[in-house]
């Protein structure tokens, strides 16, 4: 298990990257917009680039992070983890007795499965696992 992503909710992400690009100094490996999920991701590569941060814009007021964003503002809204297997992580976290928002994995666009636990399982954190193809 290895950090794929911290996740930050921003409300503008050209601002952000005036933070995080221009005065860190990360570089930025692209933007992406996702239009099932409602939101424009700018992802920024850390150390070796296996690991990065992602600046997520709500595009829709409709959406999870924009109902998050409204509750809590802006801020860090998750971490996921890379998993070799995400069905048996899951399998493992239900015996454990932990509230899984996605008890069956969700795919994304381009094939990688993933699924959230409820940050009333993980100490007040939201969760997502990814299981990237090798």
């Amino acid at each position: 298990m290895k950090l794929d992503h911290l996740a930050i909710a921003v409300a503008d992400l050209d601002a952000a990257l005036t933070f995080y690009r221009d005065a860190l100094g990360l570089e930025l490996d692209g933007i992406e917009a996702v239009e099932r999920e409602g939101v424009r991701i700018a992802f920024l590569p850390l150390g070796d680039g296996t690991s990065r941060i992602e600046l997520v814009q709500p595009t829709r007021d409709d959406t999870g992070i924009a109902k998050w964003m409204a509750k809590h503002g802006p801020g860090m809204h998750h971490v996921c983890l890379a998993v070799p297997n995400l069905e048996s992580a899951l399998a493992r976290l239900v015996a454990h007795g932990c509230e899984l928002i996605h008890p069956q994995p969700v795919r994304r666009e381009d094939g990688t499965p993933y699924a959230f636990i409820h940050p009333r399982s993980a100490f007040g954190v939201l969760v997502e696992l990814y299981e990237k193809p090798e």
